[in-house]
């Protein structure tokens, strides 16, 4: 029974020992690579590989390795036949008896260097499986001048197995013994010049720091284009955006806003155009100061409500009974409308909703009235928009450009000067806007009246007129950012030369005088700005 028991134990151990070696046979492997190649005309190679195999093997080949800095060496294979099937790079035995021989041909092998011609190729290389031994024979068409070969990863430096010519020298073999998966035996042989007459394929690789390469030809190139694009926008603007030459002549010289004792603005310039005549924008200042020109003017009576210690301050707008509303501009109107809109009064701090799109009819009625007016030819905000768009376009464009150019060329800097020019017509566009001369004209007569305000000098006037000619005054010191000093000439006086309680335009609350006057219109003026900025519907002026 022992012995029967030894017996069996035996024959698995030798059953064991028996099928070890099969299955280590079986397992992926490329027992042989015979390849042999020949150097054609146009330095095409064809390769002819008969490949001994076991288990699923295929093979990547490779056809893209780098050339230099800016380019890519390409091997371009084509006429693929044999056991086997070719998809992008991939090869994929289909020989049914572990033999399977393929046969294809290679562009872009051969190279001109120095005094010949260099022929290299990845004879073996990319085997998914272990490849044990690889035989490599080279036919030119010329004498072989040398010779060299390396095998392992595709930098290495480590030579192969062996390396030999016949005595013609027209004829190598290449031997190596153990290749790992994926690594590669490559083949090197030097030729006469012109032995071939190929050439490598090279293909630009795009890399960022190529792409946008200042070299004197991009370097001249860009700074020729920059001259050439912001040189046409400072043109664009000194034949359609300067203002007529009339400013000049007339501005230096103190203008006042009386005639004959009474009120009369320069040119007729009511506060809510000053803005929109100096810098060519509807500014939210515009419309505070035109709020209190209609107070001023007997269109709106403004009443300061009563607040504790912690309220914030406040003001009701009393729209006056009988006051002469079709007599106003389009853009006043459109602005008195937007206040009360059916109403009688309104807290300021109750300004929103309805107050937000009226404020939209009085910016377009602005713009509309100053082309009215004469002193612009189109309305700024368009001429502003069209400029702009286009210098939005013209980036669009250079990105565009800079994309193409710097992922096929190394000139992407040319690109950027478009991206340049874009922008600062972008940005130029918002001085676009040119007055016409009437409008230079009352521009430099109202810069003018600026300057009379600045001085604060009162003049003679007889005290009788003064609270309403000084009143008329602060609507435009608000433009001009100067109503403290006003504000407080205002609160100064009566029409008796002394000081009074109320104005016939502004109501304090009790224990109220006008003392306290200038105070009150600089909070005015700032919680005015403030209800109006949160419209969205004007921009704050800078």
């Amino acid at each position: 029974m022992v012995d029967l028991v030894r017996r069996c134990a035996v024959a698995v151990v030798l059953g064991l020992l028996v099928a070890a070696p099969a299955h280590a046979e079986s397992a992926d492997a490329v027992t042989k690579a015979d390849v042999t190649v020949e150097l054609r005309a146009g330095g095409v190679l064809h390769v002819k590989e008969q490949i001994s195999y076991t288990g699923q093997v295929r093979r990547t080949l490779l056809t893209r390795t780098r050339y230099d800095d800016a380019h890519d060496r390409v091997y371009r294979v084509s006429g693929f036949t044999g056991d086997g099937a070719l998809a992008g790079d991939t090869i994929t035995l289909r020989g049914g008896d572990g033999t399977a021989t393929i046969e294809y041909d290679v562009a872009g092998t051969a190279n001109p260097v120095g005094g010949g011609e260099e022929l290299r190729w990845y004879a073996v290389s990319g085997w998914s499986a272990p490849v044990r031994q690889a035989l490599v024979h080279l036919a030119g068409p010329a004498p072989m001048q040398s010779l060299s070969c390396f095998a392992g990863d595709l930098s290495s430096a480590t030579g192969c197995t062996a390396a030999s010519m016949d005595e013609s020298g027209t004829r190598a073999e290449f031997e190596q013994q153990g290749l790992g998966p994926g690594q590669v035996l490559t083949v090197v042989a030097g030729f006469p010049p012109g032995a071939s007459g190929g050439r490598p394929i090279l293909e630009r690789r795009f890399e960022l720091a190529n792409a946008f390469t200042l070299s004197p030809v991009t370097g001249g190139a860009l700074a020729g284009l920059l001259v050439l694009l912001l040189g046409g926008v400072g043109l664009l603007y000194w034949t359609r955006g300067r203002d007529a030459r009339v400013i000049g002549h007339e501005a230096g010289a103190q203008v006042t806003a009386v005639r004959d004792g009474h009120f009369s603005p320069p040119d007729g310039v009511r506060p809510g155009q000053i803005g929109t005549l100096i810098d060519e924008q509807a500014d939210v200042v515009d419309v505070t100061a035109t709020i209190v020109d209609l107070a001023v003017r007997g269109f709106v009576h403004i009443e300061e409500q009563p607040r504790g210690a912690y309220d914030a301050p406040d003001w009701r707008l009393v729209k006056v009974p009988g006051a002469p509303v079709n007599d106003l501009l389009d853009y006043e109107r459109a602005l008195h409308m937007a206040i009360f809109d059916g109403r009688d009064a309104v807290l300021l701090s109750e300004l929103h909703g309805s107050f937000a799109s009226g404020l939209g009819k009085v910016r377009d009625a602005l713009y509309r009235d100053v082309v009215a007016q004469g002193w612009f030819a189109r309305r700024p905000d368009s001429v502003r928009t069209r400029w702009t768009t286009a210098g939005v376009f013209i980036i669009a464009f250079g990105v565009l450009a800079t994309v193409l150019l710097a992922w096929f060329t190394t000139y992407g800097l040319l690109g950027l000067a478009l991206i340049i020019a874009g922008a600062a017509l972008s940005f130029g566009g918002q001085y676009m806007p040119a007055k016409t001369s009437r409008g230079a004209s009352a521009l430099a007569h109202t810069l003018g009246f600026r300057d009379y305000l600045a001085t604060g000098e009162l003049g003679e006037v007889p005290p009788a007129q003064r609270i309403e000619l000084f009143s008329r005054y602060l609507p435009y010191a608000v433009v001009f950012d100067n109503v403290d000093r006003w504000a407080r000439v205002v609160a100064s006086l009566n029409g008796n030369g002394r000081q009074a309680d109320h104005l016939y335009w502004y109501h304090g609350p009790a224990e109220w005088d006008l003392s306290k006057f200038a105070d009150s219109m600089r909070t005015f003026t700032l919680t005015t700005s403030g209800a109006i900025s949160a419209s969205r519907q004007f921009r704050r002026a800078l």
